[in-house]
């Protein structure tokens, strides 16, 4: 029992974890609007890397709910920051 408490516990911080490497993209999008503009092709391939993810943890037959949430915030915010910086 306290290993499959232990393995959730760690499965959600993982995911709080995710979720601020992504939000982490806000300063770098800023810049991106200012006219500073950083190098798009490292969010553009974090992006598509989160929606592989999101898919393959909504469509397993066991759904793998924290790993879609921990990796749905970077299709959005590495979609942006790409876009933002083209």
């Amino acid at each position: 029992m306290k290993s499959e408490k232990f393995i959730e516990y760690l499965s959600w911080t993982a995911t709080v974890m995710s979720i601020l490497m992504y939000v982490s993209y806000i300063p770098q999008i800023i810049d991106n609007l200012s006219g500073s503009k950083g190098n798009p092709l490292q969010p553009l391939v974090a992006a598509v890397n989160c929606g592989l993810w999101v898919l393959y943890g909504l469509i397993k037959e066991d759904r793998d709910i924290p790993l879609a949430t921990a990796n749905f915030p970077g299709i959005v915010f590495g979609l942006v920051t790409f876009l933002t910086a083209i």
